[in-house]
């Protein structure tokens, strides 16, 4: 088992392959996007399965919101990485008349990467395919409530990108820094669904169906842009909820747990 003292000397070792200018060649960050899409091509089997044992989702759910979100990330990044490398004119105000100034992208360097058990390889990989692009080395530490997933994505990675550059920690929060500065946070939020009865010729049933669709379309619910609650006139309240008991039945059966939809924690 990996020590502090172990992952202390792995991060400043890749600290100094960062510094070094391996990762800020264009060839460098392509490749690694490219090792990506093989990974995503020929680990699709065993994500599924991950994702199954993980989180009880369907292959077909598993390939729209992870791989096939994932692989077009991927494919948009090496479209742009030219464009986003390149420097940019800036704006100057008219006192500086007679200069010139640019717009320089450098990366970053070392960055974290914690991620959420709901999407074990789209939260992963999403943010790695950005900081990859923009030439970091990068430390991937997966949610530690997904394990299957944590552990493909561990010996994965270290297959097909580079282990100079790109290292996963798996473990729960005592492995995670203390410290986070500058962080960004991905965060979710309460997401409502307004049914306006303005027009006349919108269908209750069909708007419902929607709704439900929007809050049980991704791990059941569990995602930070699921629907969280309804809008709608006062008069029109008891036919929304005996339409979406109606339709939930119709989803998941009389026992939703038996459905095979949804995964036991």
């Amino acid at each position: 088992m990996e020590t502090w003292r172990d992952l202390e000397r792995d991060l400043e070792d890749m600290r100094e392959y960062y510094r070094h200018g391996k990762t800020k060649e264009a060839s460098w960050r392509k490749s690694q996007l490219k090792g990506l899409l093989t990974l995503l091509k020929e680990k699709e089997g065993d994500i599924f399965k991950a994702l199954k044992q993980d989180l009880g989702k369907h292959h077909v759910e598993a390939f729209r919101d992870e791989i096939a979100t994932l692989t077009k990330t991927v494919n948009t990044a090496l479209e742009s990485l030219k464009d986003w490398m390149s420097s940019k004119t800036a704006k100057l105000p008219r006192i500086a008349l007679l200069t010139s100034a640019e717009i320089v992208p450098e990366p970053l360097g070392l960055v974290i990467i914690i991620s959420s058990w709901n999407f074990p390889f789209g939260l992963s990989l999403e943010p790695m395919i950005g900081a990859l692009a923009a030439g970091n080395t990068v430390v991937l530490k997966p949610s530690e409530l997904a394990p299957a997933c944590a552990s493909l994505l561990a010996n994965a990675i270290s297959t097909y990108l580079d282990n100079k550059a790109v290292k996963v920690i798996q473990g729960g929060p005592s492995v995670a820094v203390k410290h986070l500065t500058p962080v960004t946070l991905e965060l979710g939020g309460k997401c409502p669904a307004v049914l306006d009865s303005l027009s006349s010729s919108w269908d209750m049933k069909v708007a419902v169906k929607r709704i439900i669709f929007g809050k049980f379309g991704c791990c059941a619910g569990q995602a930070c842009i699921a629907i969280d609650y309804i809008l709608v006139e006062k008069k029109f309240t008891h036919t929304v909820v005996e339409l979406m008991k109606n339709i939930i039945k119709e989803m998941f059966g009389e026992n939703p747990k038996e459905s095979h939809s949804i995964a036991e924690s």
